[in-house]
């Protein structure tokens, strides 16, 4: 039979304590807990809703910290749901499998009426196993129950909706959610009927930091030791002490951490980092930046798709000494039929000062929300420049000739292989927050990187 496995599903919108408290009973009996968060069910309309990328950050702050559960943020990536009878195929899990109910659900079942017949079928019904998470002496009419089922009952909790509810009405939710859940509701001001701002504020009053510092610079070990002990079990900040290298490094380890990172800079330009000076963030408002990061696709020439997440970029370049022909596609139209050049780009406004700018592109404001689209010594057409696009566009690299023109792909540097195809998007999942202090002046930092110091003349 293999391992015991529980699939539990929800909206998770926000995460409450019923839902981390149903995740540890769970943990107790199954040998892995898969937590697959649902889009949005097939005509659902959800009351104070929030995009996904915050439904993804409440989602791991609750559930991460529990060893046998894991997170599959398929639906919420992909922007569709996907029904219960087909999410095995996408997470490839086998086993000894338990789908995990709420009573609503199967409220008609004796009639075929049940929310799980009208989102499945009556196979899945009939063939499936399923734990029905109760209240404690809730009673549930015996013939709506699926033939293969068994209780777990818990203590009486409030479910998202309501737990949004008082949030919109300003009512106090401590009581019915996990503090670091809340403390990012709060910081981003979420459920509130408000825009979400990439741009908002965030005081400490305690640092209890993770502390991530270059190891080759002798500056970065030396203010390493000026910074506060670093808190391993229950941080609240991440401290990247180096160079943009070290801060990108900290970001592809630690992004699912899900905590601010604040930069301190040793290295040269720093564009993502604070001053070189140690922080005195004690009671401190910061200013924090959400920024998004990229899902990436690749097929290598071997029909294997990879799938990676890009802070700054990701691009492909020639595999040979032949130029490379390639088809842009933006949104599924082809832009550029065939581009003729060394390579071709796609960054977010973080990357901008990186390797875009060096490809010619001019660097964006950390907070644009756009995506630069760059060439590499373009040939044809001739005088392409770079574009901008909004950020919620997809990009597509396609080689016209895998055989004499084959690509490389590389995603943040890190390389792929040789690809037939790549396609970038925003990620619906992915995001890092960069705190700096109030002195930290982005539109001098972009400044000294359009406008560099060339020293007096002589």
């Amino acid at each position: 039979m293999g391992k015991k496995v529980a699939i539990y599903r929800g909206s998770f919108n926000p995460p409450g304590r019923r839902h981390r408290l149903v995740a540890e009973k769970l943990c107790q009996e199954f040998d892995d807990v898969i937590v697959a968060p649902w889009h949005r069910l097939p005509g659902e309309t959800i009351k104070y809703d929030v995009p996904p990328v915050y439904r993804a950050t409440m989602i791991d702050l609750a559930f991460q910290s529990l060893p046998k559960v894991r997170i599959e943020f398929l639906d919420l990536e992909s922007a569709e749901y996907t029904p219960a009878r087909n999410i095995l195929e996408k997470i490839t899990f086998h086993g000894d499998i338990w789908f995990i109910l709420r009573p609503d659900m199967i409220k008609g079942g004796a009639m075929g009426e049940s929310r799980v017949h009208r989102s499945r079928d009556e196979r899945f019904w009939q063939d499936q196993q399923f734990v029905i998470v109760r209240k404690a002496g809730e009673k549930i009419d015996p013939s709506d129950l699926p033939p293969h089922h068994r209780f777990l009952d818990i203590e009486e909790g409030m479910d998202s909706e309501e737990i949004r509810s008082r949030i919109f009405h300003k009512q106090p939710i401590s009581d019915w959610i996990d503090p670091k859940v809340e403390a990012y509701i709060r910081r981003r001001s979420l459920y509130t009927g408000m825009p979400q701002s990439r741009t908002t504020r965030f005081r400490i009053e305690e640092v209890r930091p993770l502390i991530v510092a270059d190891e080759w610079n002798k500056k970065s070990q030396e203010m390493r030791k000026k910074l506060p002990k670093e808190n391993t079990d229950d941080p609240n900040i991440i401290l990247v002490v180096g160079g943009d290298g070290t801060m990108l490094r900290a970001i592809r380890k630690l992004w699912r951490k899900r905590l601010p990172f604040f930069g301190i800079n040793t290295g040269h330009l720093g564009f993502l980092l604070n001053s070189g000076r140690p922080p005195d963030l004690v009671g401190q408002s910061l200013i924090v930046e959400q920024l998004s990061m990229l899902h990436v696709e690749t097929l290598g020439l071997d029909g294997e798709k990879k799938i990676s997440l890009a802070f700054n970029e990701a691009w492909v370049e020639r595999g040979t000494g032949q130029t490379a022909w390639i088809e842009v596609m933006v949104d599924e139209r082809p832009r550029l039929k065939r581009m003729v050049a060394d390579g071709a780009l796609v960054s977010t406004a973080a990357g901008s000062a990186s390797y875009a700018r060096a490809m010619g592109a001019a660097p964006l404001p950390l907070s644009t929300p756009a995506l630069l689209l760059v060439g590499s010594n373009v040939l044809f057409p001739v005088f392409w420049q770079p574009a901008v696009l909004p950020l919620n566009s997809r990009v597509e690299f396609r080689t016209l000739d895998p055989v004499k023109r084959p690509l490389n792909g590389f995603v943040d540097g890190v390389p792929r292989g040789k690809v037939s195809w790549m396609g970038v998007k925003t990620s619906n999942i992915a995001a890092v927050e960069l705190a700096f202090d109030t002195s930290h002046d982005p539109a001098e930092k972009l400044a000294r990187i359009q406008f560099p110091a060339t020293g007096d003349a002589e």
